[in-house]
């Protein structure tokens, strides 16, 4: 047994048997026993429903793990078997630590109770004697700041308050083992930034399995990651690799996305809006002389990139050109750039979305953006073989040094509800060699920076 594991799963599965009706229960228990004794083959009167089908995997004490998959494909009974709140049809699962969870809105609280109560109730379920919750309490009430709401029963409560509660508790139990799935997502802005304040310095030394929707949350917070589909862990590898498996598998549900097509192109045109530049960084001239200037290499554009989509219509080329149209190789953060993306249609498209997200090493997105809001009142439509392209202009952003990605789409349809023709993921690399940025993912321009002294008479 390795003493650096925190969790080990080994062929996990859970079965689930389901009844079209309560008599065909009843009869499940009682006529497979009759024909036994008869000597004839039991009959079944169930579906068997495989919620989780043979998972294994391993975390180590100390990482972060996001576990991520649609809606029905058997996180949340992963993660409720990990806990002990669920009996496994077969396999094994093994904890080394103290767990505590954040599972279902209120799973752990008797709705009768009050606030106060249900703190020395889960507390007392999560391992603390009386002492060390009488110890803890005024720190767990500071942390849930629901006032005098944690004198009211907790059926009084709201999603954002039930999580509040439960959230304070785990947060103070000195737990080795931390699991949290989807709970913050009911919880409000202020709440939400002190949880993830605590998770942070508690990954320093704590172990954490972390569901949820949120790609950037999972990208930024998570040391790996596994993607779940139909109960089957499909992968398990950097948050990066994962999330880009998982957005394939959500168009999937919806579409067929085996791959793209090769076609000779032809060309039309599209409009391009000129914008204004009011105003740049008053220290540009001093920046831009000195080895703070932010220096960007910019690579070409890789078609043999992984890639999904139904193949109706192709990315041919990504680049960012000047304001003469030139394609560039380098160029000075801050500046104006035309993102162009290029493509091909293999069948009439009726209402393209050309977009792109422009993310760093780790796939967090620094920004992203399509032409959905400039032509949803105007909708074009291109013939089979077209050639359409989009051209964004904006400034770019002022990065840190790194390396950088744009992942170009073209879609058909509406913002919210589109088929994916085409997603090349991370076909266009920047590398930023040098930069004036101190802090956070981006610097803005700064107009004028003031330092005022004043006198006390």
């Amino acid at each position: 047994m390795c003493s650096d594991v925190a969790i080990r799963v080994e062929n996990l599965s859970k079965c689930y048997q389901i009844y079209d009706k309560p008599s065909d229960r009843l009869k499940q228990s009682l006529y497979p026993k009759v024909q036994h004794l008869l000597g004839r083959e039991p009959r079944q009167y169930f579906k068997e429903f495989w919620a989780l089908k043979n998972v294994s995997f391993e975390v180590k004490k100390g990482e972060t793990v996001g576990i991520i998959g649609r809606n029905g494909s058997g996180k949340s009974t992963l993660l409720q078997m990990i806990c002990g709140t669920l009996t496994p049809t077969s396999g094994s699962v093994q904890t080394f630590g103290r767990v505590a969870a954040l599972l279902e809105l209120g799973s752990g609280f008797n709705p009768e109770f009050t606030g106060r109560e249900n703190v020395y109730l889960n507390a007392a379920i999560l391992g603390l004697s009386k002492e060390e919750i009488d110890q803890k309490f005024d720190a767990i009430a500071a942390f849930a700041d629901i006032g005098e709401h944690l004198e009211q029963p907790v059926k009084t409560y709201s999603s954002g308050m039930f999580v509040r509660l439960a959230f304070a508790v785990i947060a103070h139990v000195d737990a080795d083992i931390l699991i949290v799935d989807e709970a913050l997502a009911v919880g409000d802005a202020f709440f939400t930034q002190k949880c993830m304040r605590f998770l942070r310095e508690f990954m320093k030394t704590g172990t954490v399995l972390f569901v949820s929707h949120d790609t950037g949350a999972v990208v930024n917070l998570c040391t790996s990651a596994m993607l779940i589909r139909n109960g089957i862990n499909l992968l398990f590898s950097t948050p990066k690799e994962v999330i880009e498996e998982y957005l394939v598998d959500l168009y999937e549900s919806t579409q067929n996305v085996d791959g793209v097509l090769k076609n000779k192109i032809s060309i039309i045109e599209n409009n391009i809006t000129e914008t204004k530049v009011d105003y740049k960084d008053f220290r540009s001239d001093l920046i831009e002389s000195s080895h703070l200037r932010n220096d960007i290499e910019i690579f070409k554009f890789n078609p043999d990139r992984a890639s999904f989509g139904t193949g109706d219509a192709e990315i041919t080329s990504t680049r960012i050109l000047d304001k003469n149209q030139i394609p560039l190789s380098w160029i000075i953060g801050g500046e104006d750039v035309i993102l162009e993306i290029q493509c091909i249609a293999h069948k009439k498209i009726y209402m393209p979305i050309i977009g792109f997200i422009f993310k760093d090493k780790l796939g967090q997105v620094i920004f992203a953006d399509n032409t959905y809001l400039s032509y949803m009142h105007t909708p074009q439509t291109i013939n089979k073989n077209e050639v359409f392209i989009a051209q964004f202009i904006f400034r770019l952003p002022i990065l840190p040094s790194g390396e950088y990605t744009v992942s170009p789409a073209i879609a058909e349809g509406t913002q919210e509800n589109h088929v994916q023709h085409h997603w090349v993921h991370d076909a266009l690399l920047i590398k930023v060699h040098a930069s004036q940025v101190c802090f956070g993912l981006l610097a803005i321009p700064m107009k004028e920076i003031r330092l005022i002294t004043k006198s006390h008479l």
